[in-house]
């Protein structure tokens, strides 16, 4: 028992606990702070996916009222805000506003009109991905004949 003592004091006194402390914080002080980034991190991306969430069901929620399209957004942009910041969650008007404008985008329920037609009334339902393909450079039927049988055979 005397030696466990003389032991712990050694240690105690000789400065070789704080060096322990001292090891042990430089160790652990990276890994702490790694692990406070991650679930900053992972709080920022559920913050963003909410964000969008709500953005999408506010644009939604006014596609058959009668506003126009500037009145929607608005209204929608200071809806989201306002449900963000009733949850404790404070995202800049300017992000609101780009996710508002995501949302609409993305809407299946708000149309997308060609705006090169003359009369907006008749407007024809433009697909942006149809377009984009029929646009593309490397599309297989601008391929000639030749290059084609070469490719196969």
């Amino acid at each position: 028992m005397k030696t466990l003592n003389d032991i712990i004091n050694w240690i105690i006194n000789s400065g070789f606990l704080a060096l322990l402390i001292y090891i042990a914080v430089a160790f652990g002080k990276p890994w702490v702070d790694s692990k406070i980034k991650h679930a900053k991190t992972a709080q920022e991306k559920e913050a963003w996916t909410l964000l969008e969430q709500v953005a999408m069901t506010a644009v939604n929620a006014r596609v058959g009222k009668h506003q126009t399209g500037q009145e929607k957004f608005v209204d929608a942009s200071t809806a989201v805000q306002a449900y963000l910041e009733n949850k404790g969650i404070n995202i800049d008007m300017k992000q609101v506003e780009a996710a508002v404008q995501s949302a609409y985008e993305l809407s299946t329920l708000t149309p997308t009109v060609n705006p090169n037609e003359d009369k907006p009334d008749t407007a024809k339902k433009v697909d942006p991905v149809l377009e984009a393909i029929k646009a593309a450079h490397n599309r297989a039927n601008k391929l000639t004949l030749d290059k084609t049988v070469e490719a196969k055979g």
